[in-house]
């Protein structure tokens, strides 16, 4: 590995990063189809394996862990079976489960795909995402803050997936708590609570989000579009840096009065699930690291894009992604 890769890493090793957002479990059942079933024109499949693995703002941990950080998500779960079985996968997995709290009022997200060979054949969701109640926004703003105070983050990453955790009390919250620790803030939107992140550090939309967000019309390929985009949305939020994932067209980051625009690496698509989580988890240790803008997109460009080829939500490669980001010299 090259002598800056190496730097990335020991200082990502270095580093806790507080998650705060929707968790989930994401459970498979694995199999084949060889009939449709006589009761509807639909596959019928055999399944022959079932397996969990964690998603949403747990696959950020995932990834966080993966790149030698140390990872806190906090979120809110429900008070039941499967908040246990997460509970234990966090266990597993390494992570550590201080950040989840219960709530007897919130159901426990689950969703649930069925695979034929390579092929996704349905997603079956089980989930609650009503806003949290009142109550449960001051159980988890207080765990923000116990975290804040004790574990000393290097970062705070928010990653909404619209299940009610982030809601915009919580939101304004945890950004003030952030704030006033002087710890940088990156954000993975969804939509409802777009305008909300205000005077974050790192903006993360993907294309749709962005269109969404500001009620306009960007096109991928229309450079101009994107750019005026980000340039509305830092002067209605304040945020530092605009990153905009563009799918196979890559990465737009605007950020300090100028602009990257990063290509996608040729890859072989398998499935993009989880691919944003990889993304704002090399963001924000890069965040953290202070590196500059283009910096940022260029590592995060290359991690998307590397768990793109493998089937189902997986953590990035560590090794895979240093050799590639050694290769192509992007930390020059």
């Amino acid at each position: 590995m090259g002598s800056r890769i190496d730097a990335f890493f020991e200082d990502a090793a270095k580093a806790t990063v507080l998650v705060v957002g929707d968790v989930m479990l994401d459970a498979y059942l694995w199999g084949h189809v060889d009939r449709i079933s006589p009761e509807a024109p639909v596959p019928v499949v055999q399944v022959n394996e079932r397996s969990a693995r964690l998603g949403g703002a747990a696959n950020v941990g995932l990834n966080l862990r993966a790149l030698g950080a140390t990872p806190i998500v906090v979120s809110s779960i429900g008070a039941d079976p499967t908040g246990e079985t997460l509970a234990e996968c966090f266990l597993d997995a390494g992570l550590d489960s201080v950040g989840l709290v219960r709530s007897k009022a919130r159901r426990t997200t689950v969703k649930t795909r069925v695979i034929s060979g390579h092929q996704h054949v349905v997603r079956v969701d089980e989930e609650m995402t009503d806003d949290l109640s009142t109550n449960d926004e001051d159980a988890l703003l207080e765990r923000v803050a116990q975290v804040i105070e004790y574990r000393r983050p290097a970062a705070v990453v928010l990653e909404d997936y619209n299940k009610g955790v982030l809601t915009a009390r919580t939101i304004r919250g945890i950004i003030e708590a952030a704030k006033a620790a002087g710890i940088p803030i990156a954000v993975d939107p969804k939509t409802k609570n777009f305008l909300t992140y205000r005077g974050v550090d790192l903006f993360k939309p993907n294309l749709k989000e962005l269109r969404e967000g500001l009620k306009v019309d960007v096109q991928a390929s229309d450079l101009p579009s994107i750019r005026a985009a980000a340039e509305a949305l830092e002067r209605e939020l304040g945020n530092k840096a605009t990153m905009v994932t563009l799918s196979e067209h890559g990465v737009y980051m605007h950020a300090q009065g100028g602009e990257h625009v990063i290509k996608a690496h040729r890859r072989k698509i398998a499935d993009v699930s989880g691919a944003g989580d990889t993304v704002i988890a090399i963001a924000a240790i890069a965040l953290a690291q202070g590196l500059d803008p283009r910096a940022i997109a260029e590592l995060a460009n290359l991690a998307g894009g590397l768990v793109c080829e493998e089937i189902g939500v997986v953590p990035i490669d560590k090794v895979r992604f240093a050799l590639e980001a050694e290769r192509l010299n992007l930390l020059k």
